[in-house]
């Protein structure tokens, strides 16, 4: 059973949440570095926008309020580092991490996601030896798909 947690409006905040830890990093740079995101424009009176900083701090206070996006967090850091092993005994000992760290958040959301990686274990660890993607069988099916219904 889930326990009742606080809540913390996390209204604009979605992007830090999702971004990864190099992506928030290289935010910071760009902001120390005074790098502009957007450049004005006098014709639709808009301002030259610099790149902002203080992600890093408000992303830490986001997981201090919420411990089930740290978790999540933690748990795609960890898929992220799995699917970039090569060696099989290792990927096999990542899953095996990942889903102890969903089982143990004791979330349902989470639970669910430790089984799936279970169930696909088979399939993640053949990914590490073989570094292949049906991504583009995918993609034609879907496409095939589209052409049928538009005919």
């Amino acid at each position: 059973m889930e326990t009742a947690r606080p809540r913390v409006p996390l209204k604009h905040s979605t992007y830090i949440l999702i971004s990864c830890a190099d992506t928030r990093k290289r935010k910071e740079r760009g902001a120390c570095a005074g790098e502009v995101v957007s450049r004005g424009s006098a014709l639709f009176g808009k301002q030259e926008a610099l790149q902002r900083g203080g992600a890093r701090k408000r992303y830490e206070e986001l997981i201090s309020q919420n411990e089930l996006p740290f978790a999540c967090d933690i748990v795609d850091e960890m898929l992220t580092q799995a699917y970039s092993c090569t060696d099989v005994d290792a990927i096999r000992a990542a899953i095996e991490r990942i889903v102890d760290t969903c089982r143990g958040t004791k979330d349902r959301y989470l639970a669910r996601v430790s089984c799936l990686a279970e169930g696909h274990r088979g399939g993640i660890v053949v990914h590490a030896r073989h570094q292949i993607s049906s991504g583009k069988v995918e993609g034609t099916n879907q496409m095939i798909k589209t052409l049928r219904r538009a005919g």
